[in-house]
């Protein structure tokens, strides 16, 4: 299979670069440079958001196009239309977050999607950028041509937004650590890994249309994910499960500042950690154990430092010593 990655050095791109070398396909990634891709890689330069930045794919054929892009929806558009004619298929890892908020619970793909989005759009909101990115594709490529990965929360090595890293990076200090309730909270995501397999697996299938692209809901817990953050540390870290009155009205905010977690019955849990994704476990979605994603993500954290690459677009999470030292009542320090 010869594979095009717009993109390819960070995260999921990364990952999709990897898993297709060990496929043995030929891989070939544009981007601005920022990072390198693995050995193996024709590796193309260009700026998508820049005048002229595809001229690097002004030739060439490739049997599908993996893109992640989640800003500015044009970008996408330019891409699709540039390679209608010589792309097979475009597969673009998008969103839980087009759906139209908030979805119900064990929503499916079938659920209504969020209005207003344009494939021609200049950056507006995430959950529009997507969504216009989506329809650049469909504009370009077609229903049969198209697969839509609506990703929920990912998770796994090279994470550049800083959620399981800072969970990691919080028990590894050791000492008293604000676990958010309860313990038994049932959690959905993806290993990184598991959506790059998944995605490759969409092109031999010639798959098409649209996937939620997560775990079945309570493949983890808060429990079994902050328990594999202490085993693999080995810090000695001592989990103090606080229910979530007591972490909400200490005005912590869920998701942001205690990275992964929402509380049950809120509209942002049913979004984030009750799809139906029995659709994509049909068509070949796998999903490795929390111990494994934990233990390889802290692996990947020792080895370049102990210190995660953050997204320059996204804002940093986690929580302020300080608060979660008045939360637990323990000395600050």
């Amino acid at each position: 299979m010869r594979l095009l990655v717009l993109g390819g050095t960070e995260f999921a791109g990364r990952a999709v670069v990897e898993a297709a070398l060990g496929r043995g396909w030929e891989v070939t990634v544009l981007n601005r440079g920022r990072g390198e891709p693995p050995s193996g890689v024709r590796a193309l330069r260009g700026d998508r958001t820049a005048p002229g930045g595809l001229a690097a794919l002004a030739s060439g054929e490739w049997d599908a196009v993996i893109d992640t892009w989640s800003a500015a929806p044009r970008a996408v558009d330019d891409a699709a239309r540039l390679l209608a004619d010589r792309v097979g298929r475009y597969v673009y890892v998008s969103s839980c977050s087009v759906y139209a908020w908030a979805p119900p619970s064990g929503y499916g793909e079938d659920a209504p999607l969020v209005e207003g989005a344009s494939a021609s759009a200049d950056k507006t909101d995430y959950a529009r950028d997507k969504r216009g990115g989506e329809l650049a594709a469909l504009w370009a490529f077609g229903a049969e041509r198209s697969v839509f990965a609506w990703a929920g929360l990912i998770l796994g090595p090279y994470e550049n937004i800083g959620r399981l890293p800072w969970w990691l990076g919080r028990v590894a200090r050791g000492g008293p650590v604000l676990a958010p309730g309860p313990r038994d909270l049932a959690l959905q995501y993806v290993d990184v890994r598991d959506l790059a397999e998944w995605l490759l697996g969409s092109v031999e299938r010639e798959l098409s249309g649209a996937y939620n692209l997560i775990s079945t809901q309570g493949h983890a817990t808060m429990g079994s994910l902050l328990d594999a953050c202490v085993r693999v540390t080995g810090a000695g870290a001592e989990l103090r499960w606080t229910s979530p009155e007591v972490v909400l009205s200490a005005g912590i905010e869920p998701w942001t500042q205690l990275p992964v977690w929402i509380p049950a019955g809120s509209e942002g849990y049913d979004a984030l950690h009750s799809a139906d994704m029995s659709r994509a476990l049909g068509t070949g979605l796998s999903c490795r154990s929390v111990d494994e994603t934990v233990a390889d993500t802290w692996s990947w954290l020792r080895s370049i430092g102990g210190l995660a690459p953050q997204r320059p677009d996204r804002p940093g999470v986690g929580l302020d010593p300080a608060v979660e030292a008045k939360v637990l009542g323990t000395p600050l320090g």
